[in-house]
Order: C-alpha cells, then sequence, then structure tokens
C-alpha cells in the first residue's frame, strides 16, 4: 500500500470528520492532541525509562563556524524509543495531525501548501530560519 499525499490524507479528515465541525472544536482538540504528544514522550522517560534527558544550558562556542556548532550541540536525549513508546507517540502525532488538516479544511488551506511554504523557508533562511 503507497503512502497517501497530504492533499489524499486531507480529504480523507474531510470526509471523516463529523462530530467537531466547528472551529472552536477543532481548535480544542487541536490542543488536547499536541498535550498528548507531549505527554506520550514524558512518559516514556517518566515511566518506561527507555530514554533519558539530561538537559542542561547549551554552549554555543566562539570559535566554531554554524555547521560544527550543529555537531557540539545536545539534544539532551539518550537511550532509543522502544516500540511500545514509538508507537504511542506515533499514534498521538497522528491524532495531532488529524486536527490540523482539519483545522486546515474549515479554513480552505491546503496542508501540502503549509509543507511546501515552510518548506521554502527553511530552505531560504538555513540556520536562522527558527531563531
Amino acid at each position: 500500500m503507497s503512502t497517501p499525499t497530504l492533499e489524499q490524507f486531507q480529504q480523507q479528515v474531510s470526509e471523516l470528520l463529523l462530530r467537531h465541525r466547528s472551529l472552536l472544536d477543532v481548535l480544542s482538540k487541536y490542543g488536547q492532541s499536541g498535550a498528548a504528544v507531549n505527554r506520550a514522550v514524558a512518559k516514556s522517560v517518566t515511566e518506561c525509562g527507555c530514554i533519558e534527558l539530561n538537559a542542561r544550558k547549551q554552549e554555543y562556542p566562539d570559535d566554531v563556524n554554524l555547521e560544527q556548532a550543529k555537531t557540539k550541540l545536545h539534544h539532551h536525549i539518550s537511550g532509543e524509543l522502544c516500540e511500545h513508546c514509538k508507537d504511542a507517540i506515533k499514534n498521538e502525532l497522528g491524532r495531532n495531525m488529524f486536527y490540523m488538516s482539519a483545522m486546515c479544511n474549515l479554513l480552505d488551506i491546503k496542508l501540502d501548501e503549509v509543507v511546501s511554504h515552510e518548506s521554502n523557508k527553511c530552505a531560504t533562511l538555513g540556520l536562522f530560519n527558527l531563531t
């Protein structure tokens, strides 16, 4: 089975979304699903323990270029997600994408255009995109 395109996914969401047709309902469900993603990640640390966090201040050395700096910065994660936690997080991310797509439908925005626009920004701005 081939992977559906964003356009196909958005159409599928449009056909399935019956209960939450109000923008306010979709906004609240999108917020809840984002919180559920965060909770699933937190549970992989606090309940399962398959990953650990060791967060600390990021040190940005003055004497290295941007490419070298990317290799020096830490992501603060050690370990790997177990299959159970990975599945749980993927499920929550999927639900989050469902409601993001529903919001796009209600606002007449094409999800693939959102991704394309953001990708173009990343290509243009590079490392300065999220500063």
